[in-house]
């Protein structure tokens, strides 16, 4: 199979190679998937083959992200991605423990996308800093 791309389509794939990995394999401990592991590898094994020296580290059978790729913003990336994601879910099961964990369907979903939205907004403003636990 070939596959044409310019220098700047080729780091965006890289880039997303690399971030699918992490998705699939950063909590997976030492369960992870070897065959998304190995595409990355010879996609950073192609990048050290056309002189992106700046992305990979060529460790011979391996290759893998350079500390100069990982520490250069893909993580902040991934982080904002995650912060989102985090967000996202927190909403919207406060919103259905609110709701008493009813079953969602046409006649609640824009209540809960109201009670969703009114956690975002606190979210945004202030973070977590006002979720509080109670204790027993």
């Amino acid at each position: 199979m070939e596959l044409e791309l310019s220098r700047k389509q080729f780091r965006r794939l890289l880039d997303m190679a690399y971030i699918g990995n992490w998705v699939l394999n950063s909590a997976r401990g030492e369960d992870r998937f070897q065959d998304y592991d190995q595409v990355q590898n010879l996609l950073f094994a192609k990048a050290a083959k056309e002189g992106m020296g700046e992305v990979t580290l060529d460790l011979g059978p391996v290759s893998l992200p350079s500390p100069a790729y990982i520490n250069g913003g893909i993580h902040d990336a991934i982080a904002d991605y995650e912060d989102a994601i985090f967000f996202r879910i927190l909403a919207e099961e406060l919103a259905r423990r609110d709701m008493d964990d009813v079953p969602i369907d046409e006649h609640n979903m824009e209540e809960l996308n109201q009670r969703m939205d009114a956690y975002m907004e606190e979210f945004e403003l202030h973070g977590t800093d006002h979720v509080m636990v109670e204790t027993d």
